[in-house]
């Protein structure tokens, strides 16, 4: 059994890249973020299942791409949410910049663990151990699994043999297209970061 699978990072919402937003928010997307949704539904292909975070910004993204495929409600999977940034939720990047634990985070993602919150190992363990699941069953077409920055670099690390020190080697854009073949085998990464321009 194998599936293909695309992660969506959720399109932008007021905060991105001003503030370590995470699970803290009730923001939704941006005008310009439901464009970067609307033009991930109409790249990708024979979707049959949508799942999101539980964060209102992937939902919205969600729902964008079920109903351009006609599919009801995405379903919602708490395995897909954002890294729990703990003490560090809701905290402006810039004056972040300045504090020495979070430059250890950055430089040791495989062992660092946000003041208060989750560990980036056991969030990407969660997560492909969730797609590892969807991957058991016997789908007629692609799943999209709309998720977060930090999540999908992680989970494109695990499947190529990357330490996570190294997630932020590469982007994950909002409302970027990342996409899988997953089963139990492994996984397999056939495009990474596809976005809008």
């Amino acid at each position: 059994m194998a599936a293909t699978i695309h992660l969506v990072r959720h399109g932008a919402h007021v905060e991105a890249g001003r503030v370590l937003t995470g699970r803290g928010s009730p923001l939704g997307l941006a005008p310009v973020g439901r464009e970067q949704a609307a033009w991930a539904a109409r790249r990708l292909t024979d979707v049959v299942r949508v799942e999101t975070s539980p964060q209102r910004r992937t939902m919205e993204t969600a729902a964008v791409i079920a109903e351009h495929f006609g599919l009801r409600q995405p379903f919602v999977a708490d395995a897909l949410d954002e890294l729990d940034f703990g003490d560090w939720t809701g905290r402006a990047i810039a004056d972040l910049a300045n504090d020495p634990q979070w430059a250890r985070w950055n430089e040791q993602r495989a062992v660092g663990q946000a003041p208060g919150g989750e560990r980036m190992a056991d969030a990407v363990a969660r997560a492909v151990t969730h797609l590892e699941g969807l991957a058991q069953a016997d789908w007629p077409g692609a799943i999209v699994c709309v998720s977060h920055a930090d999540i999908i670099r992680g989970v494109v690390a695990h499947y190529l043999g990357l330490s996570l020190d190294r997630v932020l080697a590469f982007d994950v854009d909002p409302g970027s297209i990342t996409s899988l073949v997953v089963g139990d085998w492994g996984g397999h990464l056939l495009a990474l970061n596809v976005h809008a321009g």
